[in-house]
């Protein structure tokens, strides 16, 4: 009888177990050689990437939505390594139903691509908005359709996911920018900062890794104005000085404007129209870099009609997003639960 209830006890034990590690999703590291990034300038055409595939995956015929996460600045896709407990969590607590989802390495040689078509660094936008799309659809059972794909990001990935859904909303069904950094020029984006002072005093790329903004300069630059007969920087700025004097050089000025989401508003109506749904939030602290430029965001999509949530949260640029009570398993995954199409 005491064997009988041993046997028993183990099997219930062990079926325990199996079905707590079934509810554990599974990070795959993966990678992607693009011609789309092939390039003369040092940045590496074949990226990483991260993928976290949902529990019971590898069981399964099923197929899945996936959310496209783009990094920050000076991150990489090893940011799936701190997110995936909060991605088991999400499903665990059902916040969101079973999903894909993948971060590219954008890590370049300045420290962050911009997820933008430089020419001469790489077409990074490409890389992620088809390349990427492509593969994952290829190559993992995913819901291959507009309406099926989430892109978001924070910082500079909140910038990419917003202006890369403002182009291609053929491709992404809803986007979720997290606290976007890049959307207009303000603050130590603009002129009436130290930031491009830092810029011209720097004859090299080592004199300008001890600033930071002045390495923020120099990859809007790359991203935005890249000029492969400008060395040593290889790039062009809006802003410059003689002297004390203020000059502004207004062909580099549109190409940034081009780039810029609050300035793009007006020749993308119609395609941010297309989208199921958009959102972006910012942390009240965050910084007025971020704040007013959110907020100016957010009015110019309200002024031309195009339906928005936005949300300014109390914390940081960095706090309450990567934490069980914080910003992506709360409101981001919840978010992509609801509009994306998991059938």
């Amino acid at each position: 009888m005491r064997k009988i209830v041993l046997l028993i006890f183990t099997v219930f034990v062990s079926f325990t177990l199996s079905a707590q590690k079934e509810q554990v999703g599974t990070v795959v590291k993966d990678s992607l050689y693009s011609k789309n990034l092939e390039n003369q300038m040092g940045e590496n055409p074949k990226r990483s990437i991260s993928v976290y595939l949902p529990p019971n995956y590898s069981s399964t015929n099923k197929r899945y939505p996936v959310i496209y996460f783009l990094h920050g600045f000076l991150n990489d896709d090893n940011l799936i390594n701190p997110m995936k407990d909060l991605l088991d969590y999400a499903l665990a607590a059902q916040k969101i139903k079973p999903f894909i989802l993948v971060i590219p390495d954008q890590k370049t040689t300045y420290d962050g691509s911009f997820y933008s078509n430089t020419g001469i660094f790489g077409n990074w936008e490409d890389f992620t908005s088809m390349d990427l799309v492509s593969y994952m659809d290829t190559n993992y059972r995913t819901l291959a359709k507009k309406d099926s794909r989430g892109i978001t990001g924070h910082s500079m990935g909140g910038y990419g996911a917003i202006k890369i859904a403002m182009k291609h909303p053929d491709i992404f069904g809803a986007v979720y920018a997290i606290s976007p950094g890049a959307l207009a020029i303000v603050r130590e984006y603009g002129p009436n900062s130290d930031s491009y002072r830092q810029y011209d005093q720097a004859a090299t790329i080592e004199d300008l890794s001890k600033t930071y903004f002045g390495k923020v300069i120099l990859a809007f630059a790359r991203s935005w104005s890249a000029n492969a007969l400008n060395g040593p920087f290889y790039c062009d700025v809006p802003f410059s000085y003689e002297d004390k004097t203020l000059k502004v050089h207004e062909a580099i000025l549109k190409k940034w404007h081009a780039n810029m989401p609050f300035y793009m508003v007006p020749d993308y109506i119609d395609n941010l129209n297309k989208l199921n749904a958009i959102k972006l939030d910012w942390g009240r602290n965050a910084g007025e870099r971020f704040t007013i430029q959110c907020k100016m965001f957010s009015q110019a999509l309200e002024n031309v009609g195009v339906e928005h949530f936005s949300e300014e949260y109390i914390g940081t640029h960095t706090s309450n997003i990567y934490t069980k009570e914080g910003r992506i398993p709360q409101q981001v995954l919840p978010f992509f639960d609801y509009y994306l199409d998991f059938d």
